[in-house]
């Protein structure tokens, strides 16, 4: 049965942030995963996770200024002193909550970038990131994310994902992949887990279109998502990223077969 993550974020918002832990334990989940915790009390998550028994399976990176569009700053040579900061401070904040996987965002290409530079930035970026976080155990995840939904993005698809980290060579970098993602593209999500398992290290869901529960039979049921990935054997967690339409624990009904509901 597939292991789910609650992602704070999206979820659980109807509760304020000290009490969304207890929430998504309620609801039957095991783990969470919390896109930007710095913005959040370290203590308050700490707590969170501990008098509730969960597991952090996930953490991004700082991604420079949400609000003003960036999505990542891993990628652009003039901020690479920055990039290195930041990835510290996500290295504690890994430390601190006892979580496993940092994704590194790349970045939305800015007027004038080569995406040629840009890669090449990228994976200098990725392996200094590798190398701090392997020595503490934790993977470095790269995940594509749609050119709709996140025009500019310098990573769109799994096989450049996986050309990346072809070229990267070394282990310690790892593919997060979103079926939402997928879905947005017109790729095929159960096709992509087939061919890409061995380099999959975190998985996120979403339903299409509108982002919202992870329903219908690209999901559950016979030769959904979810069966795959059990008879894959799949060991990692499954991200819920997702933006409930009518409330979050309103639209668990998908779960409930995996012992998660209201």
């Amino acid at each position: 049965m597939p292991k789910f993550a609650a992602n704070l974020m999206y979820l659980f918002q109807e509760w304020p942030m000290p009490e969304r832990f207890k929430a998504a334990r309620d609801a039957g989940f095991s783990a969470v995963e919390f896109n930007f915790p710095y913005t959040v009390d370290l203590a308050l998550m700490q707590e969170g996770l501990l008098a509730n028994g969960l597991e952090m399976a996930l953490i991004n990176a700082p991604p420079g200024d949400y609000a003003k569009g960036e999505r990542g700053i891993a990628a652009f040579p003039d901020r690479v002193g920055e990039f290195e900061d930041s990835f510290k401070r996500a290295l504690g904040y890994a430390r601190e909550l006892d979580c496993r996987r940092i994704h590194i965002m790349s970045g939305v290409l800015r007027e004038g970038d080569a995406a040629d530079i840009a890669m090449a930035t990228y994976a200098d970026n990725l392996r200094f990131a590798a190398e701090l976080a392997s020595a503490e155990g934790v993977s470095v995840l790269v995940e594509p994310l749609n050119p709709i939904d996140v025009p500019g993005y310098l990573i769109t698809g799994v096989m450049q994902a996986r050309a990346l980290l072809s070229m990267l060579g070394a282990g310690g970098v790892r593919l997060q992949f979103d079926a939402y993602h997928a879905l947005v593209r017109g790729d095929d999500p159960i096709e992509m887990v087939r061919a890409n398992l061995d380099i999959i290290d975190h998985v996120q869901i979403a339903g299409f279109p509108g982002r919202a529960e992870p329903t219908g039979a690209v999901y559950g049921g016979a030769g959904g998502l979810f069966e795959t990935l059990d008879m894959l054997s799949y060991r990692g967690f499954v991200g819920c990223e997702y933006k409930p339409r009518a409330g979050t624990l309103q639209g668990l009904g998908w779960a409930s077969v995996y012992g998660i509901s209201s």
